[in-house]
């Protein structure tokens, strides 16, 4: 059998840029890429190559000869373990940089757009803490330092709390502190850690399936409200009353308690009964005017106050007079539709998840709110042309699609709507731009605004509005 060659170790290189994932950019000595995890444009390194592709490698940091003066000491202990927040080195207002150049480069290099004059990113005014949603892991086989690895033998226990080790799904870092959700967000999750323990309740085992803890929720409001949501797998009432009890008791402020039992493969609880142990079924949330009901199943932006910025950025694109006809695709639980409906003749709304369209027609109930319809389907096949023969053609067309952007047939059925107005909203500007390629023919950007939701990681929402070309005589 041969031998493989050991990969490389390349030193003095210097990081110039941002890439995929938001790693670090640098080039080998034949001048192919290299992707570096926790490094900064303007380090010089030594890089450890730890895989090799065709077209690129990927690397770790050996040494920092010359570090960056972008760089910024991160706050959290945890920080290059933890899959939560890769972006602490940086400083914020490069990361805002190198978030704005990406939007930029996928739009021009990915879509072929002739930009306008693209508006200065929106940051957050909060760069931690900002999270309104956490969910982390119970395990039986939590992430083990080099010292525990040495001395595991004589462990007392391996169970962990906390979020996934990136590329692990079968391992837990135990987390002594998270900063992208305010307090007390640590505080109960540290005291439901140690009363678990304390009382001998099983943590998850991932990979045999048992063990009674599963996972934690916990969602907060800006009006001060928690939910807190354990995700149980044995159904042992006994052992999860106790520490429900211990949540009521100790934390006071939880508005909402809840717990379910799910024993499928996977932890997603859309499909599940979710009981109320103490408290209200659901929050409230506030957004300037409006009021927002959330259960544990429904979506909302994890970051409230850079969402309003994102509302107004779509409001101010749209410049409503109050006649017009707006199509909201993707709606989800009705936000955007109702941030906008006070100006708008009528507002269609359309989302694959039920339990969101549901959760949409009782907002818009509770907001005052007649001029709403949302409408439960598969974008594929709800926007069609029966749907415009009901209503009638758009004035304007909302689209908030998942990362992986709009199905083709979506953009098919887009174009032979012909809306004078297209508002886009992504947090993938990379299939953005895909998609804006294809209704290039018939659209042109005007207008590019990004907002940054996610402070300490690579990711980024983007809004560009598109206006009909004018037709040639």
């Amino acid at each position: 059998m041969r031998k493989k060659r050991p990969l490389p170790l390349f030193e003095q290189v210097e990081i110039t840029g941002a890439g995929a994932k938001g790693r670090g950019v640098g080039k080998s000595p034949d001048g192919r890429v290299i992707f570096i995890p926790f490094s900064a444009p303007g380090d010089i390194i030594d890089v450890q190559v730890t895989k090799k592709r065709r077209s690129h490698m990927e690397g770790r940091i050996v040494k920092i000869h010359k570090a960056s003066d972008k760089r910024t000491a991160p706050k959290c202990v945890h920080f290059g373990l933890c899959g939560g927040c890769k972006w602490q080195h940086l400083d914020y207002k490069e990361q805002l940089t190198i978030k704005e150049e990406t939007v930029k480069n996928n739009l021009i290099r990915i879509g072929h757009i002739d930009l306008p004059e693209v508006s200065p990113i929106l940051g957050a005014a909060e760069a931690y803490h900002y999270r309104n949603k956490m969910e982390f892991s119970f395990s039986n086989q939590r992430w083990l330092t080099e010292e525990e690895v040495a001395t595991q033998d004589t462990l007392a226990h391996r169970n962990g709390l906390g979020l996934h080790i990136p590329g692990r799904w079968d391992r837990v870092l135990d987390l002594k502190e998270c900063l992208l959700q305010a307090d007390p967000s640590n505080d109960i999750r540290l005291s439901i850690r140690k009363y678990a323990l304390e009382n001998e309740i099983s943590f998850f085992d991932p990979k045999r399936h048992t063990g009674v803890l599963r996972s934690l929720m916990i969602r907060t409001t800006s009006t001060g409200e928690i939910m807190v949501l354990l995700q149980c797998f044995e159904p042992r009432m006994e052992q999860i009353k106790l520490i429900l009890e211990h949540l009521k008791n100790n934390f006071p402020q939880i508005t909402s308690l809840l717990y379910v039992i799910n024993q499928k493969a996977n932890d997603t609880i859309y499909d599940q009964e979710i009981f109320c142990y103490d408290g209200k079924d659901h929050l409230m949330e506030k957004m300037g005017p409006l009021q927002f009901k959330i259960t544990a199943k429904s979506f909302y932006q994890t970051n409230s106050e850079q969402a309003h910025s994102l509302y107004k950025v779509v409001k101010d694109f749209a410049t409503l007079t109050g006649k017009e006809l707006v199509y909201d695709l993707y709606s989800g639980t009705g936000t955007i539709a109702q941030f906008i409906a006070a100006d708008a003749r009528q507002v269609i709304g359309i989302e694959s998840v039920p339990d969101a369209v549901a959760a949409a027609g009782e907002n818009a109930e509770l907001n005052g709110l007649d001029n709403t319809r949302f409408h439960a389907g598969d974008m594929r096949y709800e926007l069609n042309d029966t749907l415009v023969d009901l209503y009638g053609p758009p004035d304007l067309v909302i689209t908030d699609p998942p990362r992986d952007g709009m199905h083709k047939d979506v953009i098919t059925q887009l174009l032979k709507m012909d809306p004078p107005t297209i508002i886009y909203v992504s947090c993938n500007s990379a299939t953005q731009a895909r998609d804006l390629a294809l209704l290039d023919e018939q659209y042109i950007v005007e207008k590019v605004q990004a907002v940054d939701m996610f402070p300490q990681t690579h990711h980024v929402e983007n809004v560009v509005l598109l206006k009909k070309r004018a037709t040639q005589a």
